[in-house]
């Protein structure tokens, strides 16, 4: 009787894999791109918060572009695509940090209707917790000391922050002479007597305050409360003058 051949090698592993049910195909792996690509969509964000910093520590003209890319993690031909110049980092920092805060006190200022000296100490604080108080408040130290260089910058600085912050201002005290809560003689003026002394105590804590002892430093918040103080005083009308003191 003869015996049948049993499949050996080659034709046995063949065999074996015949008999084996067919299994699903491997899922295909979605192939990911490189950690660049990756990166692309927030490499933006990343060179303004290097910019903003190394504006802050440096100013503008000693900030080299080389330096915010690498501090950004990025090679400088990567900010060029994103950015022409210092000049325009500058203007993008400013924009994109500085006036949405504008924007939003003037959304909050609009929809308030409450006294307007209530207002105008909401505006006064959020002013010195959203931006004098902060970091950003570098950027207005920066203008500042170097715009008999870059008069530019300043004008920039004055057309985009400056000027809409002022209006904001005025729009309080507009609402509060026509509601009979404040007396202005000269709303301009008002104007600029609320904000400069702000401006110089956030100029002075990024720069002289640093380098001084403690006598001459006033908390904020307590120097907030008294020029707050001055201002209502002098605003309030006689009608008035129990809520402002």
């Amino acid at each position: 009787m003869a015996t049948a051949a049993t499949p050996t090698g080659r034709s046995a592993m063949a065999t074996a894999s015949d008999d084996r049910p067919a299994s699903a195909p491997p899922r295909s792996r979605q192939p990911r791109g490189p950690r660049w690509e990756r990166r692309k969509d927030s490499r933006p964000s990343e060179l303004l918060d290097a910019a903003l910093d190394l504006f802050v520590e440096r100013g503008f003209a000693a900030t080299r572009l080389d330096d915010v890319a690498a501090r950004a993690g990025v090679s400088k031909g990567t900010l060029y695509l994103y950015y022409a110049n210092k000049e325009e980092l500058l203007k993008a920092v400013v924009r994109t940090s500085i006036v949405p805060l504008i924007e939003q006190t003037r959304a909050d200022v609009e929809s308030d209707r409450g006294p307007s000296a209530d207002l105008l100490t909401r505006f006064i604080e959020t002013w010195w917790t959203r931006f004098g108080g902060t970091r950003l408040a570098g950027i207005m130290k920066l203008v500042v000391s170097e715009s008999g260089n870059f008069p530019e910058v300043a004008r920039f600085f004055n057309d985009e922050v400056v000027s809409p912050n002022m209006q904001v201002v005025r729009t309080v005290l507009e609402r509060g002479v026509a509601a009979g809560e404040f007396h202005c003689a000269d709303l301009h003026a008002s104007v600029h007597s609320i904000m400069a002394p702000l401006v110089l105590k956030a100029i002075w804590a990024n720069s002289i305050e640093n380098c001084c002892d403690g006598g001459t430093r006033v908390e904020p918040m307590v120097f907030i409360r008294h020029h707050l103080d001055l201002m209502l005083r002098a605003l309030a009308t006689p009608s008035h003058r129990g809520h402002a003191a």
